[in-house]
């Protein structure tokens, strides 16, 4: 059942992802409400197939790979429709949702029987780790998406052939802002989740780091948001620049989580 919850939350995700898409050119109250009602639908039926896993495995997920892309699909979601909602700038969902959707469609593909987890990851420190973890990269999925739209604004108001896209889009100093503030919700998170994790490492292997590939690259992907974060509040650093490591930087997130667990195969467990 929580499968059949899922991929109608999916087939919605697509409708909300297209119609988001559709606003960058075409203005219509029917498909703003179409964009946001899909959304919307898909995250009820994404809260249904987790809350149905939860109960029939007895545990919170996630335990494997196809749910921890569902969790994170679903945080990003719940994060955008709170900011949807706050601000009223839909546009915004031509570029976070396509995020849900990747993820989504890489958890489909993904075998979904229940997994076996070592004794040594059943603690309460892997949760928060995990739990961390995810709703960091679901602020920074914001951050990402953010910054896209700063680059494409600016290059609209550079270029000086402002079109429909440019005028749907908010300010360059909104999107400046509102990249500075999830990067200030996205990065704790992500922290707290790497330490927690080395905390679980050291108690389960005797050693901080396993430096399987996940970890690797999750330790790369931080120095890269400590250093954006550090450029803003010390240097000053706005605009093009913070924008695009924002977007190398979860790109990084990506090739992490997606890339390794998913095209590679290696699972994110330790040793």
């Amino acid at each position: 059942m929580d499968v059949t919850f899922f991929f109608g939350a999916l087939v919605l995700y697509v409708v909300g992802t297209v119609a988001y898409l559709l606003l960058l050119s075409v203005k219509g109250t029917r498909l703003s409400r179409l964009a946001t009602a899909a959304t919307t639908g898909g995250f009820i039926l994404h809260t249904l197939a987790l809350l149905v896993r939860l109960v029939a495995a007895g545990r919170l997920p996630p335990r494997n790979t196809y749910e921890a892309l569902s969790v994170f699909a679903w945080a990003t979601v719940l994060v955008y429709l709170g900011l949807e909602f706050r601000f009223q700038r839909k546009v915004m969902g031509a570029f976070i949702l396509p995020i849900v959707l990747l993820t989504t469609t890489a958890a489909a593909s993904l075998p979904k029987g229940p997994a076996g987890l070592n004794p040594a990851l059943t603690s309460t420190w892997v949760w928060m780790h995990v739990t961390l973890i995810l709703l960091g990269n679901a602020a920074l999925a914001l951050t990402c998406g953010v910054g896209l739209m700063y680059l494409l604004q600016e290059r609209q108001l550079k270029s000086k052939s402002l079109g429909a896209i440019s005028h749907r889009l908010p300010s360059l100093d909104f999107l400046d802002g509102l990249s500075h503030r999830t990067l200030l919700v996205g990065f704790p998170l992500l922290t707290a989740g790497l330490i927690t994790g080395a905390l679980q490492a050291q108690a389960a292997w005797g050693r901080f780091l396993t430096w399987d590939p996940t970890q690797a690259l999750s330790l790369i992907t931080w120095v890269m948001y400590a250093g954006l974060l550090q450029a803003r509040l010390t240097a000053g650093w706005r605009g093009r620049k913070a924008a695009l490591l924002a977007i190398v930087g979860f790109g990084s997130l990506l090739v992490a989580f997606v890339g390794v667990s998913v095209l590679l195969g290696h699972p994110h467990a330790g040793n």
